[in-house]
């Protein structure tokens, strides 16, 4: 008998047959705007890289030079903040009358710096001392009153900028006389300036008020007395009369009326008369003219001379 036998049934292979096709997932639809959006994003992408690698700000000279101009320290809000001036660049800022005026009041708090100052600052020259006394001319001038005033007004007036040049004219009338001040030529020039400067002073009307100027004269012949006689030890009076001094003092004898009296005293008694300069009017008379000293002693020097055939 012929049994048909069924087929067996073969187990399930768990790999694949190597001839069998390979299975697809189904695909996907695809918009075709998905497509565009992702072509441009790629193409933008790729622009910018273009982009980047040829702009100069991103060379590296560019970058070291960004870095290079950044500060290398940030200031702070609470690092700024106000301070005063230091010592030199405070007195940069400060005219003469202002360092005068802190200097005197530091030297007066504590007076061994006022001595370091006396001992260290220069000696005041001739011309420093009469342009000081030239600027307490000036401001004795400008307080005047304008127009027509009585001499009692105007002397109150001006009384406080009248004593304050006759104070500066006795100290430095002190500053150069012996032994302050050595070199007689010195103290001479001071001295001829310093007259001049007395025969500026006012004459007042009343009585009671000159007697300022009549002891400034006293005083600046004393002087003119003092320097005179040592003068006279150091060269026999030679310095006297080739520097024309004696001549000089004859002249502010005139002017100020004969009140230098000492000094026209001591110039006759140390160098044995008084002028023949070979610019001297007195010079040029005969030798049976009177001097100087003479017509001083007689009152009438600067009298006119005689001319022509004696």
């Amino acid at each position: 008998m012929n049994v048909l036998l069924s087929p067996q049934p073969q187990p399930p292979s768990f790999f694949p047959h190597q001839h069998e096709t390979n299975r697809r997932s189904p695909t996907r639809s695809i918009s075709p705007f998905h497509n565009t959006m992702a072509s441009n994003r790629k193409r933008k992408a790729d622009d910018d890289g273009d982009e980047m690698s040829v702009s100069p700000l991103n060379s590296p000279a560019a970058q070291s030079r960004q870095l290079a101009a950044r500060p290398s320290k940030k200031v702070r809000a609470n690092e700024l903040a106000g301070r005063p001036l230091s010592l030199p660049r405070l007195l940069e800022t400060l005219d003469i009358t202002q360092l005068r005026t802190v200097l005197q009041t530091i030297c007066e708090r504590q007076a061994e710096i006022g001595e370091e100052v006396v001992k260290s600052a220069p000696k005041p020259s001739v011309d420093c001392a009469l342009q000081v006394l030239k600027e307490y001319q000036d401001k004795l001038r400008d307080a005047f009153p304008y127009g027509d005033s009585s001499s009692d007004y105007t002397y109150y007036r001006v009384k406080h900028q009248l004593m304050a040049l006759i104070d500066a004219l006795a100290d430095f009338t002190h500053q150069f006389l012996p032994p302050n001040e050595t070199s007689a030529n010195l103290s001479l020039q001071y001295l001829d300036g310093a007259t001049k400067v007395v025969h500026s002073l006012p004459d007042w009307e009343s009585q009671s008020h000159r007697h300022h100027k009549e002891n400034v004269y006293y005083e600046i012949s004393q002087a003119w007395a003092l320097v005179i006689n040592e003068a006279s030890k150091k060269g026999a009076g030679f310095l006297l009369h080739s520097g024309g001094w004696d001549q000089k003092l004859a002249k502010h004898n005139q002017q100020s009326g004969g009140r230098l009296g000492a000094a026209i005293s001591s110039m006759a008694a140390n160098v044995g008369w008084v002028g023949g300069g070979s610019g001297n009017t007195a010079s040029s008379t005969p030798a049976n003219q009177s001097s100087i000293l003479d017509q001083l002693m007689a009152g009438n020097y600067g009298a006119p001379v005689p001319v022509g055939r004696w």
